[in-house]
């Protein structure tokens, strides 16, 4: 099914959602299998699994120069996303990003998920790679995620990039984008940022899930905005939890985020890792609480394999 046919079907319901990072090249589905084993009892409609771009390192050659070397760290999303659905029956989204494509290797890849049965994927521009000051886009690659977005829909259309082809199979891609509810870091405001969200909405996508937040008060705030933008496609929440001392540094600077006081001082105030592991989780629950009072579609929750306090976030709501 596609995730906005789930939403149609909950009639009202918060549904659950987990999304994962595929494991380090050279890793095993088992890391998968046992985040996602302990929590399938919450029943999610579906399973987001992160893309990463290509990393650029530097190999020292024998000549005693150095050879800049394109390698993935995280490699297999697509076919973690096909064991997903053979072993839990659930649907999994692949993210799908500009960054390391090019048109045609995108293409490639959505016929790719096409014939696996794959028919949602988020849309995303992806990060610039380490060590350089701006996102910049393969050759013969998408520049924004809008772009991305609008090849989605030209292929669920039937339209190809090779203009030869006449008649072509008419995929089914149900699109989802990202939004930024304390907006993105490079747009210049709010407004701004809404009216490119906007744009990805009306070239095709069908729903949006939120970059972390803190405070719920910016969920709120955002999906007024939007629906004031005249943005109404459904609006799922992303969720994190704080567990570890050094993410109150990490975070906003990584994800641009802010972090309410409360929050920090519970941290800092904790008196060992295993409290303020509780802290974390005391706060995400009351967030997720909140959130599902309100009759947000879904809670996302962002699990960095971290099946544990997920779990006992997911206990204390559903």
């Amino acid at each position: 099914m596609k995730v906005t046919e789930h939403f149609k079907a909950a009639k009202g319901k918060t549904l659950v959602s987990f999304e994962i990072l595929p494991p380090l090249k050279g890793g095993s589905m088992k890391t998968i299998f046992d985040t996602l084993d302990p929590l399938m009892e919450f029943k999610p409609p579906f399973i987001d699994v992160t893309y990463h771009r290509e990393e650029y390192i530097y190999k020292k050659r024998p000549s005693g120069y150095y050879e800049k070397t394109a390698i993935r760290k995280r490699p297999g999303t697509v076919g973690i996303c096909t064991s997903i659905m053979h072993r839990y029956n659930v649907d999994a989204v692949p993210h799908l990003i500009c960054g390391g494509f090019t048109k045609e290797e995108t293409e490639n890849a959505l016929i790719d998920l096409n014939f696996l049965g794959i028919n949602n994927v988020l849309a995303l521009r992806g990060d610039a790679r380490k060590f350089e000051g701006k996102f910049i886009p393969e050759p013969g690659g998408h520049a924004f995620a809008l772009d991305l977005v609008q090849q989605l829909k030209e292929m669920n259309e039937g339209k190809y990039l090779d203009n030869n082809i006449v008649n072509g199979n008419k995929t089914d891609f149900c699109i989802g984008v990202a939004g930024y509810p304390e907006k993105h870091f490079e747009a210049p405001n709010h407004r701004s940022d809404l009216h490119f969200l906007k744009k990805k909405i009306e070239a095709g996508a069908e729903y949006i899930v939120t970059q972390m937040f803190f405070e719920n008060k910016h969920y709120f705030k955002f999906v007024d905005d939007c629906r004031a933008a005249g943005i109404d496609v459904p609006i799922v929440p992303g969720l994190k939890p704080i567990t570890k001392l050094y993410q109150l540094n990490s975070i906003p600077r990584l994800f641009h985020v802010n972090m309410p006081n409360d929050l920090v001082d519970a941290i800092l105030d904790a008196k060992d890792a295993a409290g303020r592991t509780e802290a974390g989780i005391e706060w995400l629950i009351a967030q997720s609480k909140e959130l599902k009072e309100k009759g947000v579609p879904c809670l996302h929750y962002y699990t960095m394999s971290d099946a544990e306090v997920i779990k006992k976030v997911a206990s204390a709501v559903l």
